[in-house]
């Protein structure tokens, strides 16, 4: 693998950790270094590192509070 490929994946612990759990691409950046955008593109997605993950957390965050709220002023209600 060429060295400025790895130096980028070293920058990053889950694309590290991404290759470590899918050799498979350590053979397809060696053979097409090109594909590197490829291969951060499915790190991050694996991860769930992604902007759609990170909405759906906050969304589910949101949710999570505003039924607790609702939850606590049904309880002072009564």
């Amino acid at each position: 693998m060429r060295q400025d490929i790895y130096a980028w994946i070293k920058e990053n612990d889950d694309q590290l950790k991404y290759l470590r759990l899918k050799p498979l691409w350590y053979r397809k950046l060696t053979r097409n270094p090109q594909d590197y955008e490829k291969f951060g593109t499915e790190a991050v997605f694996h991860f769930e590192k992604s902007i759609p993950h990170r909405v759906n957390k906050l969304t589910n965050g949101v949710q999570a509070a505003s039924m607790m709220l609702n939850l606590l002023q049904s309880m002072n209600a009564k």
